[in-house]
């Protein structure tokens, strides 16, 4: 598990970078950097300086980076969850489904990754698994938008259009983030099934 202290800062990195907020992302990160720096947690220093690498598109420096913050921080949920994405973004799936485990394991109350994994296996045509790890990061984060707009679309990919319509409202009645894309994109995606 990750020091108490960066829990916030990285849970705004994560909504940043899902919601491609890179601005606000980097003023997260350099803030992390210096906590860290200050109260000498290079596992945190190794963490944050992958971020950097994820949102410059260097997903095999992030990958030696969190790497080596697992070596200094052997229960980090989301050092496997981001190895595991980057893994994804190089196009590298072999053993992604492991090391999701592996940080489910060290850290099972961790939302984000209990998403990820159900994200990747519906993207790999297994909606029925993706729904059991959506409905588990649910469980610690009842109202993360992105995660039930992920659930839609793994109810859509089963045909279930009423559970779909459900979680499509469940993510726009969530919403607080001020981006107008991620609202409008919910609100094309309720409207095109209610027509179907």
């Amino acid at each position: 598990m990750n020091h108490p202290d960066f829990t916030q800062l990285r849970r705004r990195i994560d909504e940043a970078i899902t919601f491609h907020d890179l601005g606000n992302a980097r003023s997260c990160i350099t803030e992390g950097l210096r906590l860290a720096g200050e109260k000498e947690c290079p596992g945190e220093v190794m963490y944050f300086r992958a971020q950097e690498a994820i949102i410059a598109g260097r997903f095999e420096d992030a990958i030696g980076l969190l790497k080596h913050a697992l070596k200094l921080n052997p229960c980090d949920g989301a050092a496997y969850n981001d190895i595991a994405l980057c893994m994804v973004e190089l196009g590298r799936i072999e053993g992604v489904l492991e090391i999701f485990d592996q940080g489910i394991a060290v850290e099972p109350d961790y939302a984000t990754i209990h998403h990820n994994k159900g994200w990747f296996l519906n993207k790999i045509g297994r909606p029925t698994e993706a729904l059991a790890c959506f409905e588990q990061a649910l469980i610690f984060e009842p109202e993360r938008v992105v995660t039930w707009e992920n659930m839609a679309n793994a109810y859509e990919e089963q045909g279930r259009i009423p559970e779909a319509l459900g979680a499509y409202r469940k993510a726009l009645f969530f919403l607080k983030e001020p981006g107008i894309v991620i609202k409008q994109q919910l609100q094309a995606e309720i409207k095109r099934l209610d027509k179907g």
